[in-house]
């Protein structure tokens, strides 16, 4: 028994996580297969940020119960941090449970399976991560304590990765010829605070002195943490796209203060005129619960309001997914699942009005795009102003000596209300 497969569920962070554990099951001799079913051993790297992905995590796991036969079924990552023994309980086929941050254990767990040979290290290609990106993990956990946020319980505290470690990751990639790095960690402005004389701003510079044609994106930007000096080094560093995602989760201070979120919307609307004074042509993001215990009607129109006046590139909505053992939880006033979802369509709609406007006013002009993903008849590639998985794309046609991880210059032709379409171009 050798073979193994990891499936990946949740935010950018799992992937990264999946993807350390893929390497270090190779090295040790395993070899990672795409198909569960040709797999000795199904690995699942699970979620619980919120109804919606603790479900798609049970139902994976079920899923591959269901095929499991003589094969070993792997269960991690925060699901199974937090209901482990639930998990186990009620589903029985499961044959080990692991948390977060417990990839060497796993490893450990997998060798007492493995048939005796020779290790060989078996290169693999992660399929979550094209040839063109990849997710660079800058810290773990978070110290944040936000009133409806579980992911602190489950990953503990902030806790930066050492810079040489991840210096040496970047470096080894563009040797591989991958073209972005997207950092991630649950606060990236946070980064350094727990180093002595090192912060984010002397990882960026570090960074980007790294010979080699390639991006950086940053994931995500806490907004009240967003200072001057940030903004010029983002501003300076050509390797650095000009893309800044700034989850505010609300406008309304009332709102912001049982969150649990630090800053107003006063000083929101400050932060976002330095940036954009700063950065021109900068690409803004923001993301923004709807539906959280007690918010009026009237705070919710203004929200609205908020997000009409700062016209962001890009945004993202949640529903607010009630959490067992966080402070919100036992608030009163929760809003019938009804309104969430009028209140969430209200928002995607006018939003969806404002990326069109957006993506006709990049109509005839021309960018550099990233190339994701290749067939025969078309490409998809990114702008500096797409992040992966949450924004747009681009779509070229007639591309058949293209393949991922190429750069080229292209015009747009064609926009819609979250993808355009583009030409190649000299």
């Amino acid at each position: 028994m050798k073979n193994f497969t990891v499936i990946t569920l949740g935010c950018p962070k799992n992937t990264v996580d999946s993807r350390h554990l893929i390497d270090g099951l190779t090295k040790e001799g395993f070899i990672y297969v795409e198909d569960f079913k040709k797999a000795d051993f199904i690995l699942i790297n699970t979620c619980c940020f919120i109804d919606d992905a603790k479900e798609e995590s049970i139902e994976e796991i079920l899923t591959a119960a269901k095929f499991k036969l003589d094969r070993k079924l792997i269960v991690f990552g925060c699901l199974s941090k937090r209901y482990g023994e639930e998990l186990k309980r009620e589903i029985p086929e499961i044959d080990a449970i692991f948390g977060v941050d417990e990839k060497d254990t796993i490893i450990d767990y997998l060798k007492q399976f493995k048939e005796s040979s020779k290790s060989i290290y078996h290169k693999f290609q992660y399929s979550a991560e094209p040839p063109s990106y990849r997710y660079i993990k800058i810290a773990e956990g978070c110290s944040r304590r936000c009133s409806f946020c579980i992911i602190p319980q489950v990953r503990g505290s902030f806790r930066s990765i050492k810079p040489e470690k991840i210096i040496e990751e970047v470096e080894n990639f563009v040797k591989e010829g991958i073209k972005e790095f997207i950092l991630v960690a649950q606060d990236v402005t946070q980064y350094g605070k727990d180093l002595k004389g090192y912060n984010l701003k002397e990882l960026l510079r570090d960074l980007c002195s790294i010979s080699g044609d390639f991006w950086i994106r940053l994931l995500y930007l806490y907004p009240s943490d967003i200072d001057k000096n940030l903004i010029e080094t983002l501003a300076e560093e050509e390797k650095i796209v000009k893309y800044i995602d700034i989850p505010m989760q609300h406008s309304e201070d009332r709102i912001l203060r049982l969150m649990g979120r630090r800053g107003t919307k006063k000083e929101y609307l400050k932060t976002i005129k330095q940036i954009r004074e700063a950065i021109p042509g900068v690409t803004l993001r923001s993301t923004f619960i709807v539906g959280f215990p007690t918010e009026t009607e009237d705070e919710f129109q203004r929200l609205v309001d908020f997000i009409e006046e700062v016209q962001f590139d890009r945004l993202g909505v949640f529903k607010y997914s009630r959490q067992e053992g966080t402070k919100a939880y036992s608030l009163k006033g929760q809003i019938p699942e009804h309104v969430k979802n009028r209140r969430y369509d209200e928002i995607m709609s006018r939003q969806a009005i404002i990326s069109l406007e957006k993506n006709r006013a990049l109509l005839g002009k021309k960018y550099e795009a990233l190339i994701d993903y290749t067939d025969a008849d078309i490409a998809i590639a990114r702008l500096y102003c797409h992040a992966p998985e949450v924004d747009g794309v681009v779509i070229l046609e007639n591309t058949q000596n293209l393949k991922p991880g190429d750069k080229v210059k292209i015009v747009i032709t064609e926009a819609y209300e979250y993808d355009v379409k583009g030409v190649i171009t000299s």
